[in-house]
């Protein structure tokens, strides 16, 4: 069989190389350039990019788990603050709590140190007290080694775990999980655990736990996701990457609940306008990118079709 010659090998691999995809790219102007491009100010952080909002025909009783998929369709820089967060805003009974991924997690080194640290990407889980007001202590918090926390009142009264998780393009599945139960003077509370599963490793990492009051739990009847830009003392004016976001349908108890309706929530007075929503059947996608002048200001609500799986 006669070999093939130095220059055929050069030309199959170049072949080859041609069909590789480029990387996408997360680049565009500042946020203040493209604000004044358009002749418009910028509004004080954190940006709500978009919310988007499922209405549940009815809450869940015996909750025991909320699980989203999210898709991020390019690596993100850490020189941006962006939140990625798939369980917006949730409540049970009664209790708020939120979570999802940012490329700069920050907070106290530990429970004992008030050093507030920059670690890089991360992924974060907080809940507030019953009334927003009264202050709710570390003893809330379970956190792996390594892992940060804190309890403030800056954004109403809560408390939260962070941990650094290196996430960058892929599909993730992000949980919020039932756990143990303590008793503390002889009343009931409950540990919920936060999990992110990168589908690429099938590797499932434990970001740290939150204690709430009670032993039997129902979930409300909606969900919300968001997609924001936040400020942090180590990047105090953030920029805006190009970035499409990819939301799937929230899983209770491990099913899928049915859907009463869904919208998309924007808010040009406190947010500038640069993400657009659509829907793929029951996932919802968020592409972020140029700035752009909305049809009127305000609020404005955009009604999803979405499909129950």
């Amino acid at each position: 069989m006669p070999k093939a010659s130095p220059l055929v090998f050069f030309l199959m691999f170049s072949a080859v190389g041609s069909t590789l995809a480029e990387p996408l790219s997360h680049q565009q102007p500042s946020a203040q350039e493209m604000a004044a491009k358009l002749g418009i100010g910028l509004p004080r952080l954190p940006w709500h990019l978009t919310d988007i909002w499922w209405r549940f025909e009815n809450p869940t009783a015996n909750f025991e788990s909320l699980e989203v998929d999210v898709t991020i369709d390019r690596d993100i820089p850490e020189s941006y603050n962006l939140y990625i967060s798939p369980v917006g805003i949730a409540k049970i009974n009664g209790l708020q709590f939120y979570g999802g991924l940012q490329t700069n997690v920050n907070g106290w080194a530990s429970k004992q140190s008030r050093t507030r640290v920059h670690p890089g990407r991360g992924a974060i889980f907080s809940r507030w007290s019953h009334d927003l007001k009264q202050p709710i202590g570390l003893s809330h918090v379970r956190t792996v080694k390594g892992g940060l926390c804190e309890s403030a009142g800056y954004e109403g009264q809560f408390c939260s775990v962070r941990r650094t998780y290196a996430w960058k393009a892929g599909t993730y599945t992000y949980s919020i999980v039932k756990g143990d139960l303590e008793l503390i003077k002889e009343k009931p509370h409950t540990w919920f655990h936060c999990l992110v599963r990168s589908h690429k490793s099938d590797f499932t990492t434990y970001m740290g736990s939150l204690r709430f009051e009670g032993e039997d739990f129902t979930f409300w009847d909606r969900n919300a996701a968001f997609v924001e830009i936040y400020a942090t003392s180590k990047i105090p004016k953030s920029g805006i990457p190009k970035v499409s976001v990819t939301f799937g349908y929230p899983r209770l108890n491990g099913k899928a609940p049915s859907l009463k309706s869904a919208y998309a929530y924007y808010n040009s007075e406190k947010s500038p306008q640069c993400a657009k929503t659509s829907v793929e059947v029951d996932k919802v996608v968020v592409e972020v990118g140029s700035m752009f002048l909305p049809d009127k200001k305000g609020v404005r609500h955009q009604p999803l079709v979405i499909k129950s799986p």
